[in-house]
């Protein structure tokens, strides 16, 4: 869908605003369909990620992990298909340092480097790249997500701490040169949330893309005074070393946790069945089973439940449909605000 084609809803006059908090493969589909339904949406992306070509470059060059900056770029830029696929295309060569590595990742340290920063370099590539909407990092600075199992123990980094499976009973985020510092996120992304209609979180995962966000003192305490509503999209699948066998409600409930009450809105649920052949294990190794409904814990944690088939089944895998969701979002939008 072009951009003059789009579905126009308007707020007074104006493209209803939603802030979207998160990270990983689900956070662009949705991303992209707000586009498309004429939101102006603010993208707010986990910058906690050490796994894959992001955290080699990372340990190589002490940047941002780039690899969820450079998938949202791509869901909201009207550039060209084939500069999307340059931006996108990763090597294949053998080469020690080249191979695995996505071209974007490499131009988003590059800039980094050039402007100082990942704030100011992803605020560059987004004019280069013609991106409709904002897309914020939330922290200038690299961040190391830490973890508290029930039993005690503690793990630092997203991958170690997720080969742990051990059921984790909270998580926090510091500074990865300067641990003793609290990390901050930076004004404009303090002042999305504020004006924001509605705030979404997720989809992704509940403690590796989500939580690391509202970690970070000041971004979650903007979300708590926000008069925004706060809508959580809930996982399709429970995951490995992080959410198995938790419920929707569970989920809800770590979130609220985590941010010290009753802070979640709306959530929407998937009442859609996945399929014994409908998921490619061994390609998406990190999904267990589905996530089971549970509505009597649902009703504790929050105000609305929105359930609905919002599968897309393609690729071997099971993901959200983004223009479902979407729609429901703006709904609220236009429906609700936090009293």
């Amino acid at each position: 869908m072009s951009r003059d084609n789009r579905i126009v809803r308007v707020i007074k006059g104006r493209r209803p605003k939603v802030v979207v908090i998160g990270g990983g493969t689900g956070l662009p589909v949705i991303l992209n369909s707000l586009r498309q339904q004429n939101a102006d949406v603010t993208a707010i992306v986990t910058v906690a990620d050490d796994g894959g070509s992001s955290g080699i470059i990372r340990n190589y060059i002490n940047v941002v992990p780039p690899g969820d900056i450079r998938n949202v770029l791509v869901s909201l830029s009207d550039s060209s298909q084939s500069m999307l696929d340059v931006f996108q295309y990763r090597f294949d060569s053998k080469d020690a340092f080249f191979a695995g590595h996505a071209i974007g990742n490499l131009i988003i340290a590059a800039l980094t480097e050039m402007q100082g920063n990942i704030f100011d370099a992803v605020q560059t590539l987004s004019k280069m790249m013609d991106v409709d909407g904002h897309i914020y990092p939330a922290s200038n600075e690299p961040l190391t997500l830490n973890a508290e199992f029930v039993d005690g123990t503690i793990e630092s980094g997203e991958t170690e701490i997720s080969k742990q499976r051990k059921q984790i009973k909270h998580v926090w985020v510091t500074d990865t040169d300067t641990p003793d510092e609290t990390p901050e996120a930076v004004s404009p992304v303090i002042e999305a949330i504020q004006e924001a209609d509605v705030i979404v979180l997720g989809p992704g995962s509940l403690f590796t893309s989500i939580l690391p966000n509202l970690m970070i003192k000041n971004l979650g305490e903007a979300v708590r005074t926000s008069p925004a509503e706060l809508i959580y999209i809930c996982n399709i699948m429970t995951q490995k070393g992080e959410t198995e066998s938790y419920t929707d409600a569970e989920h809800v409930r770590v979130i609220n946790d985590h941010l010290g009450g009753k802070y979640v809105d709306t959530v929407l649920v998937n009442a859609g069945k996945v399929g014994p052949d409908d998921l490619d294990y061994d390609r998406y190794d990190e999904y267990l089973l589905q996530v089971k409904h549970d509505f009597e814990g649902l009703q504790k944690q929050c105000d609305c439940i929105i359930s609905d088939n919002f599968l897309s089944l393609h690729d071997n895998g099971v993901f959200h449909d983004g223009d479902k969701v979407a729609t429901e979002i703006l709904n609220r939008a236009f429906q609700h605000t936090k009293h």
